[in-house]
């Protein structure tokens, strides 16, 4: 059974900094392409980073960009989000996810498998 772990989110003040995890276990994920989405409350799921499954390709949202940093470690299956510069507006529900299906990057429906998501609250 596929599982998808998210941890390292918790509470933090404006200009501080997290680092997300996202552990895969049941399977080897080096050959997919995987990303971060977030919630913010009442607001739809979007779109925040991915990586190649290699890691020689990353790809930011607007918003985060020049903040935040995706990597992996296929050896360990597991994925990373460095987030820098936090601001009130970065505060949701961050889910990590593989890339098993084609499609953008960008786009959720593309993504087959989806951890239970990690909460990061930012405040002013």
């Amino acid at each position: 059974q596929v599982q998808l772990v998210e941890s390292g989110g918790g509470l933090v003040q404006a200009g501080g900094s997290l680092r997300l995890s996202c552990a895969a276990s049941g399977r080897t994920f080096s050959n997919y392409g995987m990303g971060w989405f977030r919630q913010a409350p009442g607001k739809e799921r979007v779109f925040v980073t991915a990586i190649t499954w290699s890691g020689g390709s990353t790809y930011y949202a607007d918003s985060v960009k020049g903040r935040f940093t995706i990597s992996r470690d296929n050896a360990k299956n597991t994925l990373y989000l460095q987030m820098n510069s936090l601001k009130p507006e970065d505060t949701a529900v961050y889910y990590c996810a593989v890339q098993g299906h084609s499609g953008t990057y960008d786009d959720g429906r593309a993504y087959n498998h989806w951890g239970q998501g990690t909460q990061v609250t930012v405040s002013s």
